[in-house]
Formats: C-alpha cells, sequence, structure tokens
C-alpha cells in the first residue's frame, strides 16, 4: 500500500484528523477517499439532494448558494481553500440545505460520509475538531445576514469587499471569481445598486475597478464605510 503520509503531506485535513485519530484510522478512511477536480460552475453540492460524501476543498473558490421557493437565490458565503465542505450534512440527515458551487477550477477530495460519521461517533476529540470547523464556516453566513439586516448597499458592498480580501483572497488587489449578478445575490440587491456602488467607491478612490479587477486604495475608508453601513 502506498503510504499515505506521502501522498498528503501538507494536507490540511490530514493534519487536522491525526490530532485526534491514529494513522490506522485515517488509513482507512483514505482508502475510500477520491480525489476530484471541478470547473467553474460545477455544482459539488446541490441544495436538497442527499449526500454520501464531504469535501475536503484541497485548490479553488466555492460559493455558498441558497435558492428560495420562490427560485430566488442568495449566496451565503465564498470560501477559499483549504476547506471542508458539507459539515452541515453530518447533522442534517444527509440533505444538502444549500448548494456548493465552483466559482473558480477547483480540487478535492471526496471522504465518506458514513466513514466520517463512525470515526466521529467513536472519537469525541475528532467530533470536536470537526465541529470547530464547521462552527468558524457558518460564521461568515452569519456575519452576512447581520449585515444585509442592518446595513445600507454601500455599507453591505464594503463589507463583502473586506471579506473577500482578507478571507478568500488574502490581498487588496484582486480579481473577482463572481459577476456583478453574483455580487448582488451576494450582498441581498440589485445589479443595479451594485454597479452604482463600486461605480461611488471608484469615483472617490477608495477602490480602483477595472473589469473584475478590484484594488482597496483607501483601507481606512473602507472599513470606516463598513462599519457606518
Amino acid at each position: 500500500m502506498i503510504d499515505t503520509f506521502d501522498i498528503c503531506k501538507d494536507c490540511l485535513f490530514k493534519s487536522i484528523c491525526l490530532q485526534s485519530m491514529s494513522k490506522e484510522d485515517f488509513d482507512l478512511l483514505y482508502e475510500s477517499t477520491i480525489q476530484k477536480s471541478y470547473s467553474k460552475g460545477d455544482i459539488i453540492f446541490k441544495q436538497d439532494d442527499k449526500s454520501l460524501n464531504l469535501v475536503f476543498l484541497q485548490s479553488g473558490i466555492v460559493k455558498f448558494n441558497f435558492t428560495d421557493e420562490n427560485n430566488k437565490n442568495f449566496i451565503l458565503t465564498i470560501v477559499s481553500a483549504p476547506s471542508l465542505l458539507g459539515l452541515a450534512n453530518i447533522l442534517n440527515e444527509d440533505i444538502n440545505i444549500f448548494s456548493i458551487v465552483a466559482i473558480e477550477d477547483s480540487m478535492g477530495c471526496q471522504l465518506d460520509l458514513n466513514k466520517l460519521k463512525i470515526l466521529a461517533m467513536n472519537n469525541k476529540n475528532f467530533m470536536i475538531n470537526l465541529s470547530k470547523l464547521s462552527t468558524d464556516m457558518f460564521r461568515n453566513s452569519i456575519y452576512n445576514v447581520i449585515s444585509l439586516a442592518h446595513k445600507q448597499i454601500n455599507g453591505r458592498i464594503a463589507d463583502i469587499l473586506l471579506f473577500l480580501a482578507r478571507n478568500v483572497y488574502h490581498s487588496n488587489t484582486f480579481t473577482l471569481s463572481i459577476s456583478r449578478q453574483e455580487l448582488a445575490e451576494y450582498a441581498g440587491c440589485s445589479k443595479e445598486n451594485v454597479i452604482r456602488s463600486l461605480r461611488s467607491l471608484n469615483r472617490d478612490n477608495i477602490i480602483r475597478v477595472s473589469g473584475k479587477e478590484i484594488e482597496i486604495l483607501d483601507l481606512k475608508k473602507l472599513i470606516k464605510i463598513s462599519k457606518k453601513g
């Protein structure tokens, strides 16, 4: 058997697993793991479908998308690798409560959900580590909902740009992986409002916008707009 420690040398998920389980248990999980590539636009998890896997995102960026009963789309959050996707299914009868869609070409490892559940039930520390990962991920969705409820359009857009710079692209200069329409679905407003807000921020030299290229020029002012809402 090929040594999984060599193949997964720098894998964050392997590191998390080995904090609370033996190499033998990790090898059992690894044996059923499938590495898969996702093109931009591919649905990794589909809302309301039953799921048999979790996915550890090795590279790329995804959006968490929810479609309501009126067929209106909302982006709950955007997540970049490395990240474990589908954790909500552990406690939700394996039914996806939202879709997860690749917004850049991505690579991930499909993990057997039943095996993960068994390992988690038999290993309290492993369950705690999974819960921490889940909490960190859903915190971003909760913050986005709070922002939508209490802020005006400029405050929402400032929030999103700051979040993307800090947590997704890790730079104040980045290329958006989503369209203006998707940005509107994330901000909970119309596409026209998004365009108007970006133009205003660009005109005031707070950001520079060129197509999908965004550069934050005045971080302090953008933070101030975010806080004022």
